[in-house]
């Protein structure tokens, strides 16, 4: 490689990682400022607060936005060499514009390759720790609304519930099938149960049971009953905390067991494995069109390029949103809504090519 190639290199990982570190710096002050308040109500000691916590919460943050710091950096430093005409410079000396991009996707696929391994084999351990922790300390201040849970809890018993609030240890409108050789022998509707903790029992409010048997069918309604059932609340309030803890190879052996099971869930695991996967791409695309937007020296100079980027970044990040909730809500492949945003940007950066500098 050539000399210039080692020099936007090093400015390339320079100002990402000085980026990195300086955004990082600002989202630990202000979740200092939030959870001030619990750290001192349980007492957590300094040691916990470090190790457990941030030392755990550091990397997993950082590597969740990784793409779009790297956005960020590359339009930063590209603008400051074009408004300072290295780049008419390096064109003008004979170095197309596609060679140009040689030394940016070189770093690009370096992070791109770190992020990788980083979300799916050495932050999940570490999200584990983290997890614990806010469970421990910060617990008062999570809620969570499972929805639409369906789930095998015996061999030929299945349970659904239309939601559940984890504040309140709360289901609604649970329904209990029992089937014996594929042929159902009971189901028990309800408005909704509760889990008393205590006990770890469920209590079944407002219930019909029906009996299916060769001599008829016969119905028993009552407003409580209580009863124990292979389930916990933890079985499905906790189960994206648990997903974040897997590494990809057992993240994908959960997935093949959701899927026996018939989980409701398994939309949000899946969007789970294919972010892992399309995020570090992701890094590349967004570096193209960086670099793409900011070589070409403008009026409005870095403040210009960097307005157009943090646009850029955030339609990204809404787009992402908005097709991964089609994707929760509708019949939309968990896939395909992760990788869209990637393709339309895999189009938005050949179109901004063509039109760079040549």
């Amino acid at each position: 490689m050539k000399k210039l190639d080692w020099y936007i290199i090093k400015k390339f990982l320079g100002t990402f990682f000085f980026t990195l570190a300086l955004i990082l710096l600002i989202v630990v002050i202000f979740d200092i400022s939030e959870k001030i308040d619990d750290f001192l109500e349980h007492e957590v000691s300094l040691g916990a607060i470090i190790f457990e916590y941030y030392f755990n919460f550091i990397p997993y943050f950082g590597n969740l936005f990784s793409p779009l710091f790297i956005f960020i950096s590359v339009i930063f430093f590209t603008s400051k060499m074009a408004n300072d005409t290295e780049i008419i410079a390096i064109l003008n000396s004979g170095m197309s514009f596609k060679r140009l991009l040689k030394p940016f996707m070189i770093s690009a696929v370096i992070l791109g390759i770190l992020s990788f391994i980083l979300g799916n084999f050495i932050i999940p351990p570490s999200n584990s720790e983290r997890i614990n922790f806010e469970n421990k300390y910060l617990k008062n201040k999570l809620y969570s609304r499972a929805k639409n849970i369906h789930m095998q809890i015996n061999a030929g018993q299945y349970i659904y519930m239309e939601s559940f609030n984890s504040t309140r240890n709360i289901g609604y409108k649970f329904t209990l099938e029992n089937f014996k050789d594929g042929k159902l022998q009971a189901k028990l509707k309800s408005d909704y149960i509760q889990y008393d903790s205590l006990s770890h029992k469920w209590t079944i409010y407002k219930y019909e049971i029906r009996k299916f048997q060769t001599a008829g069918e016969i119905i028993t309604t009552g407003t409580k009953i209580d009863t124990s059932l292979n389930l916990s609340p933890d079985d499905f309030t906790k189960r994206k905390s648990l997903v974040e803890s897997m590494n990809i190879f057992e993240l994908n052996d959960y997935i093949a067991e959701e899927e026996l099971k018939g989980s409701e869930q398994i939309v949000y695991h899946k969007i789970e494995k294919h972010k892992r996967i399309a995020f570090p791409f992701a890094s590349i695309i967004l570096t193209l069109i960086a670099v793409s937007i900011a070589s070409h020296k403008t009026r409005g100079g870095i403040g210009l390029h960097l307005g157009m980027g943090i646009l850029i970044a955030f339609t990204y990040i809404l787009f992402m949103q908005i097709s991964t909730t089609f994707a929760t809500n509708s019949n939309l492949s968990p896939a395909l809504a992760v990788w869209i945003p990637n393709l339309c940007y895999v189009v938005l950066a050949g179109i901004l090519l063509y039109k760079a500098p040549k």
